[in-house]
């Protein structure tokens, strides 16, 4: 019998065996793919760093920058380049920047706020008049299009608030969860009243990055976990799960006495706990001769609102986020879309008058990779937890949960790997 079987091979799954190891106890993958790491996959192509999942993690949330360190990948790490961070919407045939010292769709600052283009002058009163909010707190969770509404009006929502959420979540803001998206600012209402006031309350000097990442590519963090967490691979997949626990694969059955399931679980239990919506989404990465391209790539990329979404969503202008990704002769852009890939190019040719041949290009579909938070997820998550105490063994790790980043995915990982290591008896 073997001690643990995690089912995925992702992120989550092999946080999962690397602390597990680190507590002593060995553990089996079962993956489905022929190589481990999910999305999280990195090519090097004509000396371009092309990432195939997320490219970056948030600096903030720490658990992904204390594995990396623990794993001996510190001096790896660099930071996303934010003296040339801005970002702009798709609105009504050019791209205008979004405004500085936005906190996410929240504005902090005056100044910017009143000079933008991008919204028009009603809303700038409606966003100034939010201020004289006074501290209130909702007994049930909201959408965050209501949310996003009531403080600030529909136009910052549709061009703003909207297109941010899209490049994460790629879900409709009318049916997901404020409370789960931004728990932060749920918090912020209930104290201050006011998100703007509060967003310049709480604001704090931070010399760290937004973003951080890996030199050579996040796939570098995947085949170090990989190597030093040395779990048993079985490539294969998972059918079906029985108490006990007997794990199907391929045929062939497993017995363990922990599994965790670092996948989405209806593919194995379907009718055991509420199913999660996801979301799909295709990136296409093209690379040109940055001689061939006249736009100045002076910011981060841009975003597309859904109200002038053909299937193009978000562009990030990869060499300047991040230094040591691409030559300076080359231009690469990580495009995400909803739509046919073969219609990109038509695209970055209206938006940004790229007409130029690609040296090349990457199509990475992300078939339902993107977790929805519904209204309601904070107690469907609930439930399932309830559900996790009365089956000892059994345990669900992954973005469907408590979060979707990279150190999200990490630190629920962890905590699944003390959970098993502090079972009674021990495994």
């Amino acid at each position: 019998m073997r001690r643990v079987v995690i089912v995925g091979g992702g992120i989550s799954g092999l946080s999962a065996a690397y602390y597990l190891r680190a507590a002593g106890i060995p553990s089996t993958i079962v993956e489905r793919e022929s190589q481990l790491g999910g999305l999280m996959r990195t090519e090097v192509i004509s000396d371009c760093v092309v990432e195939s999942g997320p490219d970056s993690f948030l600096t903030a949330k720490p658990w992904a920058r204390e594995l990396i360190d623990d794993l001996g990948l510190g001096p790896e790490v660099i930071g996303s380049n934010d003296h040339l961070r801005a970002t702009y919407i798709w609105r009504s045939g050019a791209l205008v920047r979004m405004p500085e010292g936005m906190k996410l769709m929240v504005p902090s600052a005056l100044g910017p706020l009143l000079r933008t283009p991008l919204l028009s002058w009603s809303s700038k009163v409606r966003i100034l008049t939010e201020q004289l909010r006074r501290p209130r707190a909702f007994p049930r969770d909201r959408s965050v299009a209501e949310f996003v509404k009531d403080h600030f009006g529909s136009e910052l929502l549709h061009y703003i608030a909207e297109p941010l959420l899209a490049g994460v979540y790629g879900g409709d803001p009318a049916q997901l969860s404020a409370g789960s998206l931004l728990p932060q600012m749920v918090e912020w209402e209930a104290r201050y009243g006011s998100l703007s006031r509060a967003a310049r309350s709480e604001a704090r000097e931070n010399a760290a990055p937004l973003f951080s990442t890996l030199r050579e590519g996040l796939g570098t963090l995947i085949a170090e976990l990989a190597r030093q967490a040395a779990p048993e691979i079985i490539h294969g997949t998972a059918e079906a799960l029985e108490k006990g626990y007997r794990l199907r694969v391929n045929g062939d059955w497993i017995e363990a006495q922990h599994v965790v399931l670092a996948c989405r679980p209806t593919a194995i239990v379907p009718d055991l706990f509420p199913e999660m919506p996801w979301n799909s989404c295709t990136v296409v990465a093209l690379a040109y001769r940055r001689s061939e391209i006249q736009h100045p790539l002076n910011g981060f990329g841009f975003l597309v609102p859904a109200k002038e979404r053909r299937g193009l969503s978000a562009c990030t202008w990869v060499g300047t986020k991040f230094a040591h990704r691409v030559p300076q002769d080359k231009v690469l852009l990580r495009c995400f879309t909803s739509g046919p890939p073969d219609d990109i190019r038509a695209e970055l040719a209206e938006k940004m008058g790229i007409t130029a041949e690609p040296l090349f290009s990457r199509v990475i579909p992300w078939p339902e990779s993107m977790p929805q938070y519904p209204v309601g997820h904070a107690d469907r998550v609930r439930i399932i937890e309830e559900m996790l105490r009365d089956l000892p063994g059994l345990h669900v790790t992954g973005n469907a949960y408590h979060g979707v980043g990279i150190p999200d995915c990490i630190r629920m990982a962890k905590q699944v790997a003390a959970r098993i290591a502090a079972s009674a008896g021990g495994v």
